[in-house]
């Protein structure tokens, strides 16, 4: 069997300081997190729906079987930029604090695909699920779990790619097939293990994964609303008019032969933009972070292959 550093990135467990604050920079994405926070809550520790059951509707509801039923499985779909990736490495945070316990972090090595050779790719991935249900069993004690584990796939569309692709390789199907597999032996086994996958490729993923996901979270570029929360929040303490926000919102809005910016290019690419110009002798002024705004081209819209 592979050992668990040659299938996974160093574990993480969280809550942690740089992840909670990135998942508290993660402004807009309320409604998502809401219903992240409860979906991940259930999977991570059924007794939960089972006391909500008790308090309400007297305990025995057909739904609590139904629930028992679901893989533990999220998928994260959406272009690149808008927050995917960056939600499901610390969403742990918040399901931490929600629990009162902590959530290992787990985060899949592409290399797990394997080199080729037959039989390689689906050794490696009934190996990393070996490794989670041996882990989920661990962290299991006489009065329930004592800590949840959360794998992230990031580019699943690199390994869970549609079997029904011509160019599919046998040996890549043999992986898809290998995911279902590892996913079905989770649905039910009642160990606190959650796996994410992230992709801006939704609709080449196989159908068989995405009929087994517990939920789909989709995420688009930012509206207004949106994009005003991102920069309230980024700008805040450099002294930049109110008037100002508002105008960044619609010069980073979408306009005609060009998108709105994502998530990333207003965080990652506008506002340090506009410190490298100021920096180190004059402060950030409003007329730079409106020139440019019109001068960086937000990131282009990532087209599926069909």
């Amino acid at each position: 069997m592979a050992s668990q550093d040659d299938l996974f990135h160093p574990v993480i467990e969280l809550p942690e300081a740089v992840r909670r604050a990135r998942y508290h920079r993660l402004v807009g994405l309320d409604d998502i997190k809401l219903r992240l926070r409860k979906e991940a809550v259930l999977l991570a520790d059924p007794r939960k729906l089972q006391a909500w059951a008790d308090a309400h509707h007297g305990g025995d509801v057909a739904v609590l079987k139904l629930f028992a039923d679901r893989a533990p499985l999220f998928v994260f779909a959406g272009d690149v930029g808008s927050g995917k990736s960056a939600l499901a490495e610390s969403f742990g945070c918040d399901l931490a604090d929600q629990l009162d316990l902590p959530v290992l972090l787990y985060r899949l090595k592409l290399a797990t695909r394997g080199s080729g050779l037959v039989g390689e790719m689906t050794a490696l991935i009934g190996d990393a699920f070996a490794h989670l249900h041996a882990e989920g069993r661990r962290v299991q004690g006489p009065r329930g779990v004592n800590s949840v584990l959360v794998l992230v796939v990031d580019e699943a569309d690199a390994l869970v790619q549609s079997r029904e692709a011509q160019q599919m390789h046998h040996e890549d199907r043999a992986g898809v097939d290998a995911f279902l597999a590892g996913i079905d032996s989770l649905a039910g086994a009642e160990v606190p293990v959650i796996v994410v996958l992230c992709t801006n490729r939704v609709g080449a993923l196989d159908p068989a994964v995405m009929r087994r996901a517990a939920a789909t979270f989709t995420f688009g570029r930012p509206d207004d609303r949106q994009r005003h929360a991102v920069l309230t929040q980024a700008l805040d303490g450099l002294a930049i008019g109110p008037e100002t926000v508002d105008k960044l919102v619609a010069r980073t809005g979408p306009s005609t032969g060009r998108p709105g910016y994502t998530f990333s290019d207003i965080t990652q690419r506008l506002v340090p933009a506009a410190i490298l110009r100021a920096f180190p002798d004059q402060p950030v002024r409003d007329e730079d972070l409106l020139a440019l705004a019109e001068e960086l081209k937000p990131t282009p819209v990532f087209a599926e292959e069909h």
